[in-house]
C-alpha cells in the first residue's frame, strides 16, 4: 500500500503538490512553534539587557541639572548624584500591615540599609537589611514608616503612608489646605528626602478628604506601580546623604 501510494504521488502532479503543501504546512507550524519557544526563553536575556539600559538612562537623568530656572541662585544644582544597582525581586509580600520584598543583591553588590528602591514606574520601598548577596526592602505598602512626598505641580509637601487596606493606593497626609489639589494630579518624592532623588513618580490623586482633627488634606494616591507584580528594580544611593545627616545633627546640637 505504501509503495502504491508513493507511485501514485510520483506519477500525478496534483497528488504530489498536495503532499508538498501539507508537508510545508506541517514543517512551518513546527518552525513557528520552535521560534516561539526560543523567543520565550530569550525573554530573560532581553529583560536583563533592558534593565541595564534603563539603569544607564536613569543614571543620566538623575545627574542632569534641574530644568527649573531660579534667577541668581547658582548654588541650586537640582537632583543629587546617584548610584544605581540593578536587582530583581525574588519574594514579595503585600497582604500584611508591614510588607517586605527580598532582592537578589546584597552588600557584595554595594547594597546598604536606607537605600531607596525604584523601578521604571516609580518608588518601591527602602532597603532594610542586607546579607552578602540578598537584601530585604520595606515596601511602601507599610503602615509604620512614612516617606516624604509632594504634589508635583505645586510643591506642597506631605507625608506618604499606607492605611493597610488596598494594595493599589497609598495615602498622602498633612497637606495644607491652601494647596490646590485636584483628582489626577501627580504625586512625586519630595526634596526633603535623603533616600530618594526628588521628583521620582509615586502615583496620581484619586480622592481628597479633610482630616477633621488636623484640618489638613488627606489624599488617596493611586500608585503607578502594581505592587503585587514586581520584577527588576533599581537600588539607588544618594552620595550626599551622610553629609546632609551629619550637618543636620551638628545643627541640632548647636541649637
Amino acid at each position: 500500500m505504501i509503495i502504491a501510494v508513493s507511485l501514485t504521488i510520483q506519477s500525478h502532479s496534483y497528488h504530489k503538490s498536495k503532499v508538498i503543501s501539507s508537508a510545508n504546512f506541517f514543517t512551518g507550524g513546527v518552525y513557528e512553534m520552535t521560534s516561539n519557544v526560543e523567543g520565550y526563553f530569550n525573554l530573560k536575556v532581553q529583560n536583563e539587557e533592558l534593565a541595564k539600559e534603563n539603569a544607564r538612562l536613569k543614571g543620566l537623568l538623575f545627574n542632569i541639572k534641574d530644568s527649573t530656572k531660579v534667577p541668581n541662585l547658582d548654588s541650586i544644582k537640582g537632583v543629587k548624584k546617584t548610584d544605581i544597582i540593578i536587582s530583581k525581586v525574588i519574594k514579595n509580600s503585600y497582604s500584611n500591615q508591614v510588607n517586605f520584598l527580598t532582592l537578589n543583591s546584597g552588600f557584595k553588590q554595594g547594597v546598604k540599609p536606607e537605600m531607596g528602591v525604584i523601578n521604571s514606574l516609580g518608588i518601591v520601598g527602602v532597603v532594610e537589611n542586607t546579607s552578602a548577596n540578598y537584601s530585604t526592602v520595606l515596601s511602601i505598602l507599610n503602615t509604620e514608616s512614612p516617606l516624604n512626598a509632594k504634589v508635583k505641580k505645586s510643591n506642597h509637601i506631605g507625608s506618604l503612608t499606607w492605611n493597610g487596606k488596598n494594595t493599589g493606593f497609598v495615602q498622602l497626609t498633612d497637606v495644607p489646605r491652601l494647596a490646590t489639589v485636584r483628582k489626577g494630579d501627580t504625586i512625586v518624592t519630595g526634596a526633603q528626602s535623603t533616600i530618594f532623588p526628588e521628583n521620582i513618580g509615586i502615583g496620581t490623586i484619586e480622592k481628597i478628604y479633610i482630616d477633621n482633627e488636623t484640618n489638613l488634606y488627606m489624599i488617596d494616591v493611586r500608585l503607578f506601580n502594581d505592587m503585587t507584580s514586581l520584577g527588576h528594580v533599581y537600588i539607588i544611593r544618594n552620595k550626599d546623604r551622610e553629609e546632609i545627616i551629619n550637618l543636620e545633627k551638628k545643627t541640632q546640637k548647636n541649637e
